[in-house]
């Protein structure tokens, strides 16, 4: 089993980065959360791995440290859960608010992620709850507040809307029409008086654009 790879970044498309090791690429599917700190072509990153194999395939997921990897070896435990769902699951909802969500039975916040319908959501808050919580994200929730090493430099609405457009990306929209979708639900929210850094709001909305859906 791989459990991490450090290695130059070839290239990074959609849902996945090829990091190259040794002069070996080893494509790795991601969250939005990776592909957004990913340093530029040419540089060097550390990823914590799961590796999933199955009878015709061995696949590599990529995480940027071990709570997001143990939330996404969580997620697959959950009956209709499987890597995809998983990833889309992390890449909607970073961990700290994936584990809020669950852990508040949020079903409303769990289904506004593509993919994920009721009976899901149902699954997710019965059979995670208290893992999730064992987890201790409060912990970490409080260093980020506080101002801790890492802690967040980016305007939170710029940040949120970057983090809207890398999850249409993930989810297989091509870069300016993800723009375009997200910059135009943010006009819209804003005219109708909403914040614009709300995640799960936001990438609904811009969906919605997408799909040519209401939304109600």
């Amino acid at each position: 089993m791989i459990a991490q790879l450090t290695g130059t970044v070839a290239r990074a498309a959609g849902a996945h980065v090829v990091l190259d090791v040794g002069g070996v690429g080893y494509k790795v599917f991601v969250p939005v959360t990776v592909l957004e700190g990913l340093p530029p072509q040419g540089e060097t990153v550390s990823l914590v791995t799961h590796t999933l194999v199955r009878e015709d395939d061995i696949s590599l997921f990529g995480f940027n440290d071990e709570a997001e990897l143990r939330v996404f070896e969580l997620l697959l435990t959950v009956s209709g859960v499987g890597p995809k769902v998983a990833l889309a699951l992390l890449s909607a909802l970073p961990a700290e608010d994936l584990a809020r969500a669950v852990a508040g039975e949020d079903v409303r916040t769990l289904t506004r992620v593509p993919g994920i319908g009721a009976k899901t959501a149902q699954r997710l808050v019965l059979e995670l709850k208290e893992k999730l919580a064992a987890l201790g994200f409060e912990q970490r929730m409080e260093t980020l507040a506080t101002g801790g090493a890492g802690a967040r430099k980016k305007d939170p609405a710029a940040s949120v809307v970057d983090d809207v457009v890398s999850a249409l990306i993930n989810l297989g929209y091509n870069k300016p029409e993800a723009a375009r979708a997200t910059d135009a639900a943010v006009d819209e929210r804003a005219k109708a008086g909403e914040p614009p850094a709300e995640f799960a709001a936001l990438l609904r909305a811009a969906l919605n654009r997408l799909t040519g859906t209401s939304g109600r």
